[in-house]
Formats: C-alpha cells, sequence, structure tokens
C-alpha cells in the first residue's frame, strides 16, 4: 500500500478527512487507511462512517487494528492508544 493512501486524523472537522478519503478513492486507491492517536481515535471513527454511510456505499471496513504507542514527553515516557482502521472495495 503506498504512503498516500493513508489519511491521518487529527484536530480537523471531520469532513476535511472524509474529503480526503473520498479522494483517495476517487483517485484509484483499492485500500485507504485511516489512522488516529489519542483523542482522535473517536473522530477517526466518525469519518470511517461518514465515508462508507454518505459517499461510498460500496466500501467495507476490512480491518481494524489497535495499538498503544509509548511518546516521549518532557514529563517523561507516556503511552497513547492508536487505532487503524482499512477501507477496501
Amino acid at each position: 500500500m503506498a504512503e498516500d493512501e493513508v489519511v491521518f486524523v487529527g484536530n480537523k472537522p471531520v469532513m476535511n478527512y472524509v474529503l480526503a478519503v473520498v479522494t483517495q478513492f476517487n483517485s484509484g486507491a483499492k485500500d485507504v487507511r485511516i489512522m488516529a492517536r489519542g483523542r482522535a481515535i473517536s473522530r477517526a471513527v466518525d469519518v470511517a462512517e461518514v465515508s462508507r454511510s454518505r459517499f461510498l456505499p460500496d466500501v467495507r471496513v476490512m480491518g481494524i487494528y489497535i495499538s498503544t504507542e509509548t511518546l516521549d514527553t518532557d514529563r517523561g515516557a507516556t503511552n497513547v492508544s492508536a487505532i487503524e482502521i482499512t477501507l477496501g472495495k
């Protein structure tokens, strides 16, 4: 899978990321990964569901992968949850 077929979800509105997912599929991608960490996980789930229900009815969830990443912060190491949702045709 090419690196440009990954949408990293952050603090922007959900529709910005939905547009990125739809654009990836319209440009020929077979699979698109939606990735997020921490508080953005719920927004990533929203992106996947809005993309599927409103814009891409032929796309389905191929897999969901969850993990914990350790980040070094100014207060030491911190564990942060992460999710990767793969959508495919």
